[in-house]
């Protein structure tokens, strides 16, 4: 045995023993820089566009540079990985981008007005000229008409998704999952219009002496119809990932099958569906057309939302957006703030809820 083999006989390959050449940051932060440059040398040297078109090429400048020097120092293959693991970065980066934007222009533009009196007055009785306002008003009628609407849909598709998955065969339930697919690009006010002529029309003059009548409940149903489609799909891809063991053991064990659905599935597949669920629900908060439609909008506070119009958040921001009002754009961009605030918030409660019941049982 020679003198490397015994020096060997306990060696294990691992990446920490592995010696291999590595671009070093400098070059690497030299090559993103002389990549910014060169694209800033091009577009303002043709003028041919801002900042924004720098950053684009100046990307595109950057991966043929690394291309080049990576596959030099480090080799072709090892080359390639990086270059798409920067092509990786940036995508993510660029996915990131848009939405830190619109958190920053609302938090920014949205804070003029949190105060106490935009969250404790309505419009009812501002004018024009008086900066004051605000959208309690609106705030009460999107919690309770998402509240309502959530409390009808979810069950329904719930229901719906269990009979898809567990119980759904044959003609029946391939026509009701492709009714499900088309309402999920519904337009909302395809939905708004629906129950303003079932509803409103018809339905509303039975308890209003013969007279139509707009409420917060019409709107309900209309955000009702609107997140259907999106709990019955959600769920449904949820209860598909549930492993067939589990239903197997319990089937196995004598449990009945509804049992098994109530104790089993749905315990397991919880976490998904309170997930879709949201998506459903900021959805329906976001919506204006349905609430113009069917609950018509009101300056006023209006707490019964089985009578008289009703405002909401969505419908209260393009208002205010379209306001001649020097002060309602601070108001629109504040309403704004609000809606995502309170769908944030629903969402943390609800992932922390769905997350206590998991791991509970």
């Amino acid at each position: 045995m020679t003198v490397t083999d015994r020096e060997l006989a306990g060696a294990i390959m691992t990446p920490d023993n592995i010696r291999s050449k590595k671009l070093p940051l400098v070059v690497n932060l030299g090559i993103a820089v002389a990549g910014l440059a060169l694209a800033a040398a091009v577009v303002y040297g043709f003028g041919i566009g801002n900042y924004v078109l720098v950053a684009v090429i100046g990307v595109i400048f950057y991966l043929i540079g690394l291309q080049i020097v990576a596959g030099r120092i480090e080799g072709p293959r090892t080359a390639r990985d990086r270059m798409w693991k920067t092509l990786i970065y940036a995508a993510c980066l660029l996915a990131i981008l848009p939405l830190a934007s619109v958190v920053w222009t609302l938090v920014s533009k949205g804070v003029e007005r949190l105060d106490g009196n935009f969250f404790g007055t309505s419009m009812n009785n501002i004018g024009a000229r008086d900066p004051e306002g605000g959208a309690y008003h609106a705030i009460i009628g999107t919690l309770e008409q998402v509240g309502i609407a959530t409390l009808i849909a979810v069950p329904l598709g719930v229901l719906g998704a269990i009979y898809l998955v567990e119980y759904g065969r044959g003609r029946f339930a391939n026509t009701v999952r492709f009714f499900v697919d088309v309402m999920t690009g519904i337009p909302s006010i395809v939905a708004g219009l629906f129950i303003l002529s079932f509803w409103v029309l018809i339905v509303s003059p039975w308890f209003n002496n013969g007279t139509p009548r707009f409420s917060g409940f019409a709107a309900s149903l209309a955000l009702t119809v609107l997140m259907l489609p999106t709990i019955v799909r959600s769920t449904e891809e949820m209860l598909r990932l549930v492993p067939g063991p589990l239903r197997e053991g319990a089937y196995a064990l004598g449990v009945p099958k509804w049992k098994t659905i109530l104790q089993v599935v749905l315990p397991t597949a919880l976490p998904g569906i309170v997930t879709g669920v949201m998506l459903a629900v900021a959805r329906a908060a976001g919506e204006t057309a349905p609430v113009l439609l069917v609950a018509g909008g009101a300056a006023s506070i209006n707490f019964n939302p089985f009578e008289g119009g009703q405002q909401s958040l969505a419908l209260f921001v393009y208002q205010q957006a379209g306001d001649a009002s020097r002060y309602a754009p601070a108001r629109a961009w504040t309403a704004a703030l609000t809606l995502v605030a309170i769908v944030l918030i629903l969402t943390i409660a609800a992932k922390l809820l769905a997350r206590r019941n998991s791991l509970s049982k």
